[in-house]
């Protein structure tokens, strides 16, 4: 199922829960259909954190054989599972839960938004009950309540050992813990998902084998915070196959990188042992690809955000990182019109743009989501003056993309395809993580599937992809 009525400029949400949903329905209906009652809808909207709480709740489900179903017609409930992290995702997902009870009328909502009971219930009064983020056994309990168990011979329909997943089957996120320590006055996710809680060390590498068995090759590993892994449990050791392991970032990621998977980070924060996360990208354990969300480069904006850091200190440290890695891929976010943000600041910030030469971007113009500390700061910016240097923004760091995209053009890169359409396979490097970065399209190759490898030596970019043509020497 997909949001038909809204269309955002901006939200979190990700394409492949949607197309990957309706491939399995399609799977199921053609395999076994459980008996009419027991046939849920389901819509996940929202970032990769999200998706992975659809996929927990889908996987129950299914475990007690409740059949998901593509279309509202055949659905006896819909979950939406929203996401409220930003006006336009909060708007998203209000417009997915009417579309669901317009189509359908019989609907249960969870997710980020979901702690805004009053809220949904004021525009959406006849849901049927909401439930907040990674409450996963009470949207179970809540199906239970409203749809009978189905009969179900768990012998006949298996669940695959590593859950239902909601990502095409080559890659997969691995999160790796909940929640946030932060309080970044522009954001409200520890009031939405609670402080930070680790997953034990074993079971995270647990699932990672079981992905791995399943076909999974390349793993992203998220979480709200990822580089603070383990700083709940002051780093404590846990165990994996009888050896002892420190629930710490950089020991997780050097077992992950000894399966022989692609590994990529994302949402790290800045912190000090972020720098010993390059020796692992040296050693090829682990891609070398950061994503960090630095938001700002003004010392004062970012005090005022409650981040850490300032311009100077992190240009030196993504200097030496890349004096250590050349190679390294930096992918960042940054937040334009923030409360009291002068005009020097804004420059303040494309300077740094012009100096750190990072990879891949995103940015957002301020908005006061409800809840948020930075609501209540002095001299907000206007409106225009926030789009005016949003625009300003992306026309630098357009200039800065395609430029770093043009030294790729002779060079030869591991792809790993993604689809194959009709003008050829479009697939990415280590340099693209999915739905978020560019891609690299293989136009005439069509004789490769998803999850494919191939190399491939580019020859033109634009300010987002490149494309590639196959090398003669496909060995690895």
């Amino acid at each position: 199922m997909t949001v038909k009525t809204f269309v955002p400029n901006q939200t979190t949400t990700l394409n492949a829960p949607a197309k990957t949903l309706a491939e399995q329905a399609e799977v199921r209906t053609q395999d076994a259909k459980s008996g009419a009652g027991s046939r849920i809808g389901f819509v996940s909207l929202g970032c990769p954190k999200n998706l992975v709480d659809s996929e927990r709740i889908l996987t129950q489900l299914r475990t007690e054989g409740y059949d998901v179903v593509p279309t509202y017609d055949d659905a006896d409930l819909v979950i939406v599972n929203t996401c409220g992290f930003i006006d336009s995702a909060v708007q998203e997902s209000l417009d997915t839960i009417g579309e669901a009870l317009k189509e359908n009328g019989r609907v249960l909502v969870t997710g980020c938004l979901g702690i805004k009971e009053d809220e949904i219930r004021e525009v959406h009064p006849n849901v049927l009950a909401i439930t907040g983020p990674h409450a996963y056994e009470a949207v179970v309990e809540q199906v239970h309540n409203h749809l009978p168990k189905p009969e179900h011979n768990p012998f006949e329909h298996l669940v695959p050992n590593h859950g239902i997943k909601l990502t095409p089957r080559h890659y997969a996120y691995l999160k790796i813990s909940e929640g946030c320590n932060h309080r970044c006055t522009f954001c409200i996710i520890p009031s939405m998902r609670g402080d930070l809680v680790s997953r034990s060390v074993g079971e995270i590498l647990d699932e990672a084998k079981r992905l791995q068995a399943a076909g999974v090759n390349e793993l992203l590993v998220i979480s709200q915070d990822t580089s603070a892994y383990g700083v709940d449990v002051k780093h404590r050791t846990g165990f994996w196959n009888g050896m002892p392991v420190k629930t710490h970032m950089q020991q997780l990621c050097d077992k992950l990188g000894e399966m022989g998977m692609w590994v990529r980070l994302h949402y790290v924060y800045p912190y000090p042992h972020v720098d010993d996360l390059i020796e692992l990208m040296v050693e090829g354990k682990i891609l070398p690809y950061l994503d960090i969300p630095f938001q700002h480069a003004s010392k004062r904006i970012l005090k005022l955000m409650k981040r850490p850091g300032s311009a100077d200190r992190t240009i030196e440290r993504i200097r030496k990182w890349r004096e250590q890695c050349p190679e390294l891929i930096i992918r960042s976010t940054f937040i334009v019109g923030f409360p009291g943000e002068t005009e020097e600041e804004f420059e303040e910030l494309l300077d740094f743009l012009k100096e750190a030469q990072l990879d891949r971007v995103g940015c957002f113009a301020y908005s006061p989501v409800e809840g948020a500390a930075a609501n209540a700061l002095p001299d907000p910016v206007p409106e225009e003056i926030k789009q005016a240097r949003l625009e300003r923004f992306m026309a630098v760091q357009s200039e800065i993309s395609a430029a770093r995209l043009q030294q790729r053009i002779g060079q030869e890169y591991q792809v790993v395809i993604d689809s194959v359409d009709s003008e050829g396979a479009v697939g990415r490097t280590y340099a693209d993580a999915p739905e978020v970065d560019g891609v690299v399209h293989l136009n005439g190759v069509y004789d490769v599937k998803p999850g494919d490898r191939v190399w491939a030596e580019v020859i033109h970019a634009d300010q987002h992809d490149v494309w590639a043509v196959l090398s003669e020497d496909q060995d690895d």
